[in-house]
């Protein structure tokens, strides 16, 4: 399974806000119990959705401002982005077929 890479304050513009290809972003922290259950379901969905959707990651620790920005309290909290605007929302760990409902309707 790939890797699934991280987005910085200093990329978030140009790789998520930016990107012409729907973006779902997995904010997490490496101590969250949480987003380590849903953390392969994010592998899972990156490897299936290649090039259809890029599938990152932000670590909340390390990137406070992103989350400040768009008033993120809690983690994993997992949005998708669509041209540069919050398309769909999940906090909390949700299983795979409840959170790919969610998030595929706007691919």
């Amino acid at each position: 399974m790939a890797d699934v890479p991280y987005v910085t304050e200093q990329d978030f513009q140009q790789e998520v806000l930016d990107s012409t290809v729907p973006v779902m972003v997995d904010f997490t922290a490496v101590w969250c119990g949480p987003c380590k259950m849903v953390a392969p379901i994010v592998e899972q969905l990156h490897t299936e959705w290649q090039g259809k959707v890029k599938v990152v990651k932000c670590d909340a620790d390390q990137n406070p401002n992103v989350l400040m920005k768009y008033g993120i309290m809690g983690i994993p909290t997992i949005m998708m982005f669509k041209g540069g605007q919050v398309a769909e929302r999940v906090t909390g760990y949700q299983p795979k077929d409840k959170l790919v409902s969610k998030m595929s309707q706007h691919i």
